[in-house]
């Protein structure tokens, strides 16, 4: 039996998701999980077979979880569930860690795939992520200047770029709105830009919006 740990802020989510994997044999959802906090001890305090962590979690977001779960349980298998496009945040899940990377989209015809090949020891990915993995590892000019920015930086500058204020993403993010500046100022800083106007227009020329 597959034990499976579902952590999502959005309990209708988890409720689908559970029920996807009900109607397997040898799957479980032996427990649900709706923010870090309840992650990291739930995976400290049991044993499982594969997490399936979404990436937009409350406080500390999901790819901070990520890095502290394979810190703690290197062999753990973490699903990672998003929102968002796998151009925005694939490849930057993988190189955390990751065993594999899903949106919510595909979740209802894919979720139960890709449960099994990470729980063999494969990764799941797109035959397109797949392709922007290995164009990133034969590519020999210096990287993209997003990839000098730390994952909450990233986030923040996506948001930033997709239109949205700095109070509507301390909000979303449950952080201060002069927590939120402080990143907006180091993201431009990095970047060698000034403007909001920038960020989005650099994001959307290296497809970091999705579709």
């Amino acid at each position: 039996m597959i034990r499976i740990l579902i952590a999502d802020d959005h309990a209708i989510v988890r409720r689908g998701l559970k029920q996807i994997v009900s109607e397997q044999a040898d799957m479980i959802v032996a427990s649900e999980a709706e923010n870090a906090r309840e992650v990291l001890d739930l995976v400290r305090t049991q044993k499982w077979d594969v997490v399936v962590l979404d990436i937009n979690m409350p406080g500390r977001n999901g790819l901070e979880v990520l890095k502290e779960l394979k810190r703690e349980n290197p062999k753990l298998p973490v699903l990672i569930l998003s929102i968002h496009p796998e151009e925005q945040y694939g490849v930057r899940v993988l190189k955390a860690g990751a065993a594999g990377y899903l949106t919510k989209d595909s979740a209802p015809d894919e979720l139960v795939l890709a449960i099994r090949k990470v729980h063999r020891g494969g990764k799941y990915i797109s035959a397109s992520l797949a392709e922007t993995l290995v164009y990133e590892l034969v590519a020999k000019t210096d990287g993209p200047r997003h990839e000098t920015l730390s994952d909450r930086e990233y986030q923040v500058m996506t948001m930033i770029a997709s239109g949205k204020t700095v109070g509507e993403i301390g909000e979303e993010l449950s952080l201060s709105v002069k927590t939120i500046s402080t990143y907006r100022s180091r993201v431009l800083g990095k970047m060698n830009m000034r403007t909001n106007a920038e960020l989005t227009q650099y994001a959307i020329q290296n497809q970091l919006l999705g579709k």
